[in-house]
Parts: structure tokens; C-alpha cells; sequence
């Protein structure tokens, strides 16, 4: 006991054959776990993704144990690889945070119900300039779908601008009357004279 911590010294020797892989990583997990975690959770700030670090540092000492200059120091390979793991994760979760940073904001997509109910108000829109009378339809089209100026949809008709207005002005009124959020009007209500 050294300070209230218990201290292992592994001998080295040569008499006493080799742990295999199995052994020494479940020596080492045993005592060696927890601080690594701590030390992954320091780091990245995220207890879930150190011990993910933590435990595939343990993966990769158990693979290349065979391959370990100094089987003593496995500690500190773990403490390395810990580390060196927590870095790359680091180095990667800048580069998203970056990527996203450069994205625009995600655009709204409308729902299916809302397509719906566009098509069937962009139908009876359309069947109510239909039903308009044709000099007053014409003027509704020149003057809002080819946004021709008062002057011009009235060269195009060949006729005053007052007419044009007037035109213009009678059809909004069908439209509105027609189309009032109040309720649909009945057949009779929609043959306005003319």
C-alpha cells in the first residue's frame, strides 16, 4: 500500500513462462478500467463515447499483445491509446461541427396533407376564373399572371385603361365573393350579372 493505493509490481521472470493475451488484458482491465474511463470522459467530455474509447484500446492491446516489446508496459499502452483515440475523435467531431456549421438550415418540407389542400385550392381558384366573364378573365390574366402593367394590358386588349380597371376591379370582386373563407355560395349566388 502506497498512499491509500495498492500498488502491483510485476516481476519478470524468466523461469515463470509468459501471461498470454487473455491473462495479462484481464489483469490489466481489472485494475486499469475505471481510471481509463475517467481519463476518456475528461477528454471527450462524453462518459458513452469513453468508454467506447476505453474498451477498443483494450481490443487493440489484446491484438498486438504478442507483438509488445515490454509486456510490463501495458499500462501505459492503454494510457496512449486512450488518448490517442480520444484526439482522432476530437479531430473528427471538429470536422462535423464544422461541415454543419457551413450547411444552410434544413428547408421545410410541406406535408402531404398541405399539398393536398394547395392542388384542390389552386382547382377552385381555377375553376372560378373560368367561370368569369371572358373580357374580365383576359384582364386577370394580362394584368397578374403576364404582371403587365395597367397601360399595357390595355394596348393588349385595345380599349382605356379605366376599362381595364374596371375589368379588373369586377373580376377580384367574383373571385373574393366566390371564393369567401365564409362558405361556398350556391349556383345562384355565383351567376352575378353581368
Amino acid at each position: 500500500m502506497q498512499g491509500g493505493r495498492t500498488v502491483a509490481f510485476v516481476s519478470r521472470d524468466l523461469s515463470v513462462p509468459a501471461w498470454s493475451a487473455d491473462e495479462a488484458v484481464t489483469a490489466l482491465f481489472t485494475s486499469h478500467y475505471r481510471p481509463l474511463v475517467r481519463l476518456g470522459t475528461l477528454l471527450l467530455h462524453d462518459p458513452g463515447q469513453a468508454e467506447e474509447m476505453v474498451q477498443d484500446a483494450f481490443v487493440g492491446l489484446h491484438r498486438r499483445w504478442d507483438r509488445l516489446r515490454d509486456p510490463d508496459a501495458g499500462a501505459a499502452y492503454l494510457r496512449q491509446s486512450v488518448v490517442n483515440r480520444c484526439r482522432s475523435a476530437l479531430r473528427h467531431r471538429g470536422v462535423v461541427d464544422r461541415f454543419l456549421r457551413r450547411q444552410s438550415a434544413p428547408g421545410t418540407v410541406p406535408s402531404a396533407e398541405s399539398g393536398a389542400v394547395d392542388a384542390e385550392t389552386y382547382a377552385e381558384v381555377l375553376s372560378a376564373v373560368r367561370a368569369l366573364p371572358a373580357r374580365q378573365r383576359e384582364a386577370l390574366v394580362l394584368r397578374y399572371y403576364l404582371d403587365l402593367s395597367v397601360s399595357d394590358t390595355a394596348d393588349v386588349m385595345g380599349c382605356a385603361e379605366g376599362t381595364v380597371k374596371s375589368l379588373t376591379s369586377n373580376a377580384l370582386g367574383r373571385l373574393g365573393h366566390v371564393l369567401s373563407p365564409d362558405g361556398e355560395s350556391s349556383e345562384e349566388e355565383r351567376e352575378v350579372p353581368r
